[in-house]
Parts: C-alpha cells; structure tokens; sequence
C-alpha cells in the first residue's frame, strides 16, 4: 500500500538572489502541486497595492496659477514639468510621513532629480530631467510630499488647498513590477512538486526585500481576523428573545388557551387579544376586566397556568420589552 498523507509537505528552501540594488528573485520550495500559485498571487497583488511610498500631491510655482500655464525662460510649459515632476521619485528622511519642500534656480540650466535632494528628502532617481531654464530665467516653487499606498487621484489627495497650489495625481507604489513564474521541483523521485521563483523591481524608494517582507506583513495583518477560534456565532439579545419559546407562546392569540365562550368573549370585548396581554396583567387588572366573574376569572388563571405562565408573574426584562412591542405592532 502506497504511503498517504495526512499533512501537505510545508516547504524548506527559501533563497534570495539580489540581481541588483533594486531588483532581486525570491525563491522558495517545494510546495505541493497547487500550493505554490495559490501563496504567489496574492503575495503579487500585495507587493503592487500595499506597498508604501511616496509621492508629491501639490505644487505651486511661482508665476503659474494652472497646469496649463506657462513659466518665462522655460521650455518645459506646466504640464510637462508636472509629468516630469511624477518621474522622480523621492524619499522623506527621519521617517517623516509629509513635508512641504521649497526650491529656486536661475538659469541657464537643466534640472534633474539629483538637484532636488537636500536635508529633507532624498530623490532615488537621480537622472530624471525636470526642467530647462535659460540665461534669464528663475523658477522658484514648492512640493507637498506624502506618504502613502497606490494610486490617489488628485481630487482626493486634499479636501481644501491652499490658494496657489496644484493638486496632483499620486502614484505611491515604489515596486514597479512583481512577477512570478512556478517550476516543477524533484522531490524523492517525486517531480510534482513546485518551487516559486519571484521577480520583485522597485523605483529605489524600498529594497525589493523590504518591500516583500512588507507585503507578508500586510498579508498575515489581513489573516489574522481568522486566528481566534472559530465557532457558530452567538446570537444577538434581540436574535435570542425572537428565538426564545415563551415569546412565541406569549404572542399566540387567546384562543389557543381553549377558554370557555364567555371566557373568551369577555377578554375579546376588552381587546386582549394575546396570551402576552393576560400575563403582562396583575391579579387586580384581570379581576378588574369588564363582566368577567369569579368563574371566567379561575379558568384563566388555569388556563395561563397550564400555558406555562403566571397571571401577574414575573418575566425576564428582554421578554417583556419584546412582548410589548409586539403588542403594539
């Protein structure tokens, strides 16, 4: 008889090969068939949307009041040095989560992402052109930087900007690709088994090891709903009072005590129409019932008894709350 499994086989290897500063391939097996894909493409999904990073959201320049106006001296016009500006990726030091960051130059020059670094921030995209300044020309502006996740559009990146800035589309996500590929694996003359080989670049804001640990992070803080024990939740007080047998006992018509007709017919004028009513009553307000004699009132009384219930009794809190507002329904 062939061996059979109780337990899938957990893997063992994991290795990392850095192929650059920003791009490296993280391997681990072996996984059972199946497996390998299914723990891959959400650690993708990960990589590329909860990655942290950061991104200018606004920017003024001086001499500009929109993005499709234009700066004396420069050849860039607006929206050309915004998209420029999106290209350059920057890094807040001292762990800082925003900043506005102020620059002036005069020309003639060409600036790049290089000359934008100072004490504040740190630009990881060095040769990203920005902008091309003549003899004459001077262009001073300021940069909102932020941290953050994704994408956010620029609608939404401030409720209310201060007069002269630009509100800017953010793109944050520093893993510029995550891709995967599955092999196949020989385990004890088993070639069934897989390993995952997967290929993570980023812009230089994070290390592409950082970024996946960040990802496993974001991913096990997604599971964790799922670690506490799991039982068949537990009825809510309102759930458990529907639920609850003298309630539905209580909310029956009067009819099913099986009183007498003149029993009956007396409760019926007086417009009790539930078992709940007589129960809800004192001794003194069922005796008080227009018409109803010392007769009708002993055979309710037995009747509420043998429906399990005491005339002027006592029921719990939740019971009574419920009773009532059925009534009034």
């Amino acid at each position: 008889m062939k061996k059979i499994k109780t337990t899938p086989l957990a893997p063992q290897e994991f290795e990392v090969e850095q192929i650059s500063e920003n791009e490296a391939n993280i391997m681990a097996y072996p996984f059972e068939t199946g497996y390998a894909i299914s723990l891959a493409h959400p650690l993708r999904r990960f990589l590329l949307s909860s990655s942290v990073g950061y991104a200018p959201i606004a920017i003024k320049i001086e001499g500009a009041k929109h993005e499709f106006d234009s700066v004396r001296g420069m050849l860039e016009d607006i929206s050309d040095f915004i998209l420029n500006l999106k290209e350059i990726r920057f890094k807040l030091n001292d762990e800082v989560t925003e900043a506005e960051i102020n620059y002036s130059f005069a020309g003639p020059c060409v600036v790049k992402g290089s000359d934008l670094t100072n004490d504040e921030v740190e630009v990881v995209t060095p040769d990203a052109p920005l902008a091309t300044l003549n003899e004459d020309s001077t262009l001073s502006f300021s940069i909102k930087i932020a941290q953050g996740i994704g994408y956010v559009a620029s609608e939404d990146t401030y409720d209310e900007l201060e007069d002269g800035y630009i509100a800017l589309d953010a793109y944050f996500t520093p893993v510029r690709s995550a891709t995967y590929k599955i092999e196949n694996v020989l385990v004890e003359d088993n070639p069934n088994f897989e390993r995952v080989i997967m290929n993570i670049r980023t812009d230089g804001q994070i290390s592409p090891i950082d970024a996946f640990r960040n990802s496993l992070e974001v991913m096990y803080a997604q599971l964790a709903v799922f670690n506490s024990e799991i039982s068949v939740k537990a009825p809510t007080t309102i759930e458990r009072v529907e639920e609850s047998p003298d309630l539905k006992k209580l909310i029956t018509n009067i009819d099913s005590l099986g009183l007498s007709a003149r029993s009956f017919n007396c409760l019926d004028r007086s417009s009790i129409k539930l078992v709940g009513e007589i129960a809800l009553m004192s001794i003194n307000d069922l005796k008080n019932v227009k018409n109803l004699g010392k007769k009708s009132y002993d055979e309710i009384v037995e009747k509420l008894q043998e429906f399990g219930f005491e005339v002027g009794g006592d029921l719990a809190d939740d019971v009574v709350s419920a009773l009532k507002k059925k009534i009034e329904a």
